[in-house]
């Protein structure tokens, strides 16, 4: 009886050592691949220019992993000495709270969320279980801890003053954001209680409708509900900037209607380039543009159609094209379930490419990180 006992507790720690210990890995290198590619060929004049831009990316979902962003890891997409390597100078982090099970880029509901047994998996506190709001405190405490282990190499944004603080450092500026409004969960009060653990970036939607209004990959294609009326003014008036990267386009019209503030949309493509669903159509994008808005080109096939350096530059410079050259900036994604042809270490790629296709200094260092710096420096809260 006591060798059968035995055998079974047995067992069962081996489950759990699989499931607590090997899966979070797993399905972080599963999700976030990269393809194996031979080094990039940049010329001297490329590394050259790229290391004189503060690069910036408007979207990566670092936080959401286990492994330790503070060290090289040869999984994933991104840790600090990516970045590093990669001339990074301003990266949004973005919080994931809740993604369906079988999400999609057409139609999700919101009955199921496949983030729980992730957050189980990944050990997070027993409140994140159920409580999206703490999903969201739980990262921004991440990212605090990883400014606290950086050696001041790292630096929390919340401010112009923090902002230009940063520049003028040799700190890597991070802004905090969720992906969607889901961790609000109907209650206006977490607006201000998010904001004062640091977030200054909401998006409104993921992948699924919420409180706020529809997803652009949701069931109703709705605009802004009263509490999403609601929820836009409260974070607009403490100086929150709203991302409208998975928005209905109802959404995104009602939001341009009702803030003077720009807006910025963290991820995409443009539809007139890459025709899929994951794109909304590109006058929409023009009147985004129109009030001062930030577009991210991201740097998967879904948004972009080719995702190698010369796609992503293609899609960039096909921005500048369509909307001016002021509003462009990189929106990667890394680190969301996407399959990318390079990670964090190999921005210069980008910026060969856009050499490559005929890009002059100004425009590469506009797209490649010096709008993104500007328009932080212009609506962060003072």
């Amino acid at each position: 009886m006591m060798k059968w006992i035995s055998g079974a507790v047995l067992l069962l720690l081996t489950i759990a050592a699989g499931f607590f210990v090997i899966a979070p890995a797993y399905f972080d290198k599963k999700l976030n691949v990269v393809v194996e590619h031979e080094p990039y060929d940049v010329s001297a004049a490329a590394k050259a220019l790229h290391a004189s831009i503060p690069v910036a990316d408007l979207h990566a979902d670092t936080l959401l992993w286990a492994r330790n962003p503070l060290k090289y890891n040869n999984f994933g997409q991104t840790d600090l000495p990516r970045f590093r390597s990669g001339g990074m100078k301003l990266q949004l982090f973005t919080a994931v709270t809740k993604a369906p099970k079988g999400q999609n880029y057409e139609r999700n509901s919101a009955d199921s969320d496949q983030l729980t047994l992730l957050a189980i998996a990944q050990r997070w506190p027993v409140k994140t279980w159920n409580s999206l709001y703490e999903r969201a405190a739980y990262q921004a405490a991440r990212l605090h801890n990883i400014e606290a282990h950086a050696d001041g190499d790292f630096q929390i944004i919340r401010t112009q003053a923090d902002l230009h603080k940063a520049m003028t450092s040799n700190a890597l500026a991070a802004i905090l954001g969720m992906e969607g409004a889901h961790p609000l969960e109907g209650d206006l009060g977490n607006v201000d209680r998010l904001f004062d653990v640091g977030y200054r970036v909401m998006g409104l939607q993921h992948f699924f409708d919420n409180e706020l209004g529809g997803s652009l990959h949701g069931l109703s294609g709705n605009g802004l509900t009263v509490f999403g009326e609601q929820a836009v003014d409260q974070a607009v008036s403490l100086g929150m900037i709203i991302d409208v990267a998975h928005s209905s386009e109802a959404v995104v019209r009602d939001v341009l209607s009702r803030s003077a503030k720009p807006v910025i949309v963290s991820h995409t493509g443009f539809k007139g380039a890459c025709d899929t669903v994951r794109n909304i159509p590109d006058q929409l994008m023009q009147e985004i543009a129109a009030t001062g808005g930030l577009i991210g080109v991201g740097f998967w096939d879904d948004a972009i159609c080719d995702a190698r350096p010369q796609g992503i530059a293609r899609m960039l410079l096909y921005g500048v094209e369509l909307v001016g050259v002021e509003h462009i900036a990189l929106g990667s994604d890394f680190d969301g379930s996407i399959t990318a042809y390079l990670d964090a270490s190999e921005l210069a790629a980008i910026t060969q490419a856009l050499i490559d296709q005929g890009a002059d200094d100004a425009t590469i260092r506009a797209v490649m990180g010096e709008n993104a710096v500007r328009f932080f420096a212009a609506h962060l809260p003072q």
